[in-house]
Parts: structure tokens; sequence; C-alpha cells
């Protein structure tokens, strides 16, 4: 899979963009969410040429879906389930469970993130297929993806810190039918000695965040 993208892709302009209006009227195209549609099949066109596929964000279902493209649902999980009803591959990655760069606890006593919160346990809750699906449906949802984006992390040791040890708790959810969050907590509290034999920068008490947001009932 090529990887093109696909959001932040703002149609204001499009509509007073004369290249845009006219590509829409030669192409007979319905509106600017079709522009980009008819933009991402041909893009798609050449990508299989070299005998790979797209992925793109969940933006590209808007206008029509190209033929081939597999999509990473991460503006909640109603793009991959349209697309996994398409019969299209899809990675979830919605930002309610897989977005790293947002706070594990109480904003004043973490370092700086971008916002939003996802404790350890709300990760370890996740169930990447949605029930909106049926089995044959289902089998269409390739994984799961968390995401780091680093614009308010400063260092490799920052990152690692987002990242263990809710990493650890999405493998358990992607890996096995057979998640037990009592037994989880005990294990992954044993499992931070090997963090520190291999000298990674951790959050050592997601416990700590997860009291912290039922105490004061923090979305």
């Amino acid at each position: 899979y090529i990887h093109i993208g696909g959001d932040e892709a703002p149609k204001k302009h499009w509509k007073s963009c004369p290249k845009c209006q006219n590509r829409i009227k030669l192409e007979g195209l319905k509106d600017e969410h079709e522009l980009q549609s008819y933009f991402i099949k041909q893009i798609e066109k050449f990508v299989n040429s070299k005998g790979r596929n797209i992925i793109g964000w969940d933006e590209i279902l808007e206008g029509g879906l190209a033929p081939n493209a597999a999509v990473m649902s991460w503006r909640g999980t109603k793009g991959g389930i349209e697309a996994a009803k398409l019969k299209h591959p899809v990675v979830m990655t919605p930002t309610t469970y897989c977005y790293f760069d947002y706070y594990q606890g109480e904003p004043n006593q973490e370092p700086l993130a971008i916002g939003g919160l996802l404790p350890v346990e709300k990760v370890y809750e996740y169930n990447p297929i949605p029930k909106e699906l049926n089995p044959e449906e289902a089998k269409y949802i390739l994984g799961v993806q968390a995401n780091v984006w680093t614009e308010y992390m400063i260092s490799p040791e920052h990152v690692e810190y987002m990242i263990l040890p809710r990493m650890a708790a999405l493998s358990e959810v992607v890996w096995t039918g057979n998640k037990d969050w009592i037994y989880f907590q005990k294990r992954i509290t044993d499992h931070f000695k090997i963090y520190e034999i291999l000298g990674y920068n951790y959050c050592n008490h997601p416990y700590d965040s997860i009291a912290s947001d039922k105490n004061n009932n923090i979305e």
C-alpha cells in the first residue's frame, strides 16, 4: 500500500478556483467532493500501474471511493464501517482510542500534548470490529493503527512516554480475543521492569490517570 493522505483538504477555495470549477464542468462532476474523488482515482490508476494499491484517510470516501482503495478510519468508526460494507480493506484508527498524542491523565501533571484524553484503560476497552458489521463485512477490517503525531513531542524519550504502556494495551486488543483488564493491570506493571532494563521512558502511573479521569468525570 502507498498512503496518499486525502485528509485536511478544505473545499472552500476550490469553489472559487477557476481551474477547479473548469475541471468539474469538463468531467461532469457534481461538486468539489467529487472533484477530490476524481483526483484520487487518477492517483490510484498511477499507483496501480506500478504494482501497488493506495490507502488513504476516510475523507477519500467522500464523492465516491476509488475502486481498489483501502481506508484508514480516523474520524471515528463511520468511515471504516462504510468502506467495509463496500468491501474495501480498512485499518481502524479512531481518535477516541488510537491517538497516542492525547494526554494520558490530568494535563497539568503530564508532558505537553495536543489535547484530548486517552488513558490506558480506554485503549484496552477498544473493540476494532464495529458491531454494525456482519461476519462477512468484518473480514475487511485488516487491523488497527495507533497514531503518534509529534508536533508537541520534543524528543524520542517524549515519544516513548506517550506510547508506553498504551502500545501494549492496544497490541493486546488486536492480538488476543481474551481480554482481562484486571489481569492486564498486574501484567503490565510487571512489564515495566522490562522497560526499565531496556532504558525506555514510560508512563509509570497509568492507573493514577484512570482514577483522576473517573473522579473528575473527564471526557
